[in-house]
């Protein structure tokens, strides 16, 4: 019989002698792992805020459950080293002290009674600490697939949404009859599982709900994945104290939420969070304030707060957002079929649509959309009104943008208000609206 044969006495043996042995295992991988994770968890957080820095939604929600998931593993984790330190701790108490002996404490009746029943013996403080190392760094891992069923739904919303109701896999009108349906049900579904987890399988149990609930339970378990991660989950559920443990650990991590959305405010009236205004200088508009790795540029970023030649370098930042302004305010260049957002690198066809075949027609529009850029913005410094072309190109860290260059070296010398002025249509009319303002100060050198 073969020694991998769950059912073989062998095996069994097998298991339980590396059942003794797990806590060093267990040491060893929670020893790689936190190193691992620290290591990956500032280049994760990075990521994230440049996703939502250039509004790339779906790079960070990548990177949000990756950060989220980085976070549970290293809280558990720490924890679970934490607990089998002191778990080996009491092991070499107990070879050296044995037992308590609750009599030569000399407590009274009163205490002595109270101790024996709350702790009992050593040996079973011993037995509950490696009960909770062991359930811990097994839940450890449980969690992120709890993390990853969460975000598998999102996504399938998200993917009912693009490519059913807004694409054209179906027709517009079925199209949107369906995609409705099918958000309907894993919206419901989705409500329901949770239900069912909460109560830890109270909708599995009553009998007319499970026969409704199982068709449901079961898509979900696709769509959730969780048919790699069951057997964990049950053998969770059917033990007291793993359920116990699950129902511990989830207030703990809403504490743990709400300690880190703490902040003490120093001022009634002043934020450091606050937009770049007349009074309000924010280091994201200032290049050489971007220093650290977290740092990203705002909407309109310039070399200094105090500028000592005759011209003045403005870069723009590229954003989806920018560019569905300049879809509004010309139609004409808005695709049949819209390009952005995931997309593989292997270069199955070049074309960009049925319409756009040479290298001289994309050419021919990228330059109609630059002079559209060009026609929606211009600069105000001070009271005197400038309009100087934008030219695409690539700044700090790589960030696609746009950029151009204005001539200051006829002011006066001190501080100026730099405006980014954008046009936009309202039904038949053009409003001309101040999207960023900067102050900056000028001397001559």
């Amino acid at each position: 019989m073969a020694n991998n044969d769950y059912n073989s006495p062998t095996f069994k043996k097998l298991l339980d002698s590396l059942q003794q042995q797990s806590w060093e295992l267990e040491l060893i991988i929670s020893g790689f792992a936190i190193f691992g994770l620290f290591t990956a968890y500032e280049p994760l957080r990075v990521e994230m805020l440049n996703a939502e820095n250039e509004d790339q939604i779906y790079r960070f929600v990548v990177y949000f459950i990756l950060n989220i998931a980085c976070s549970i593993l290293l809280f558990n984790l720490l924890l679970h080293v934490v607990l089998r330190g002191l778990w080996i701790g009491a092991l070499g108490l107990r070879y050296v002290s044995g037992d308590i002996e609750f009599e030569k404490l000399r407590y009274s009746e009163k205490f002595t009674k109270y101790l024996q029943k709350r702790i009992i013996s050593f040996d079973r403080y011993i037995a509950n600490l490696e009960n909770y190392c062991s359930v811990l760094f097994a839940i450890s891992f449980l969690l992120i697939f709890y993390v990853l069923a969460m975000t598998m739904i999102i996504l399938s919303i998200v993917f009912v949404a693009n490519f059913i109701i807004e694409g054209d896999i179906l027709p517009q009108g079925v199209g949107g009859v369906v995609g409705a349906i099918l958000i309907v049900f894993i919206i419901c579904g989705m409500c329901l599982t949770f239900i069912d987890f909460i109560t830890q399988g109270w909708l599995k149990k009553k009998k007319w709900i499970s026969r409704l609930y199982f068709p449901i339970y079961w898509v979900f378990s696709f769509i959730t994945l969780s048919f790699l991660y069951r057997p964990l989950v049950y053998n969770f559920l059917d033990n007291r104290f793993g359920k116990r443990l699950i129902l511990l650990l989830a207030p703990i991590y809403i504490v743990i939420l709400m300690i880190t959305t703490l902040e003490y405010r120093q001022s009634n009236y002043l934020d450091k969070e606050q937009q770049s205004s007349s009074i309000f200088a924010k280091k994201e508009n200032y290049l050489d304030m971007l220093t650290e790795d977290g740092d990203f540029p705002g909407r309109m970023v310039i070399p200094s707060k105090v500028i000592t030649g005759s011209y003045l370098t403005i870069f723009v930042p590229y954003t989806e957002n920018i560019e569905e302004r300049i879809f509004n305010f010309n139609d004409s260049l808005r695709p049949k079929n819209d390009r952005r957002g995931l997309s593989t690198s292997m270069k199955i066809n070049t074309n960009w649509s049925e319409e756009i075949t040479s290298a001289r027609q994309k050419d021919s529009i990228r330059k109609v959309y630059l002079k559209t850029f060009n026609k929606m913005y211009s600069f105000k410094i001070d009271s005197l009104e400038m309009d100087e072309d934008f030219v695409v190109t690539t700044g700090m860290n790589n960030i696609l943008g746009f950029e151009t260059y204005l001539k200051i070296s006829e002011l006066n010398e001190g501080k100026h208000l730099l405006r980014l002025r954008r046009k936009l249509k309202r039904k038949d009319t053009i409003v001309t609206l101040t999207d960023v303002i900067l102050p900056f100060w000028s001397f001559k050198e």
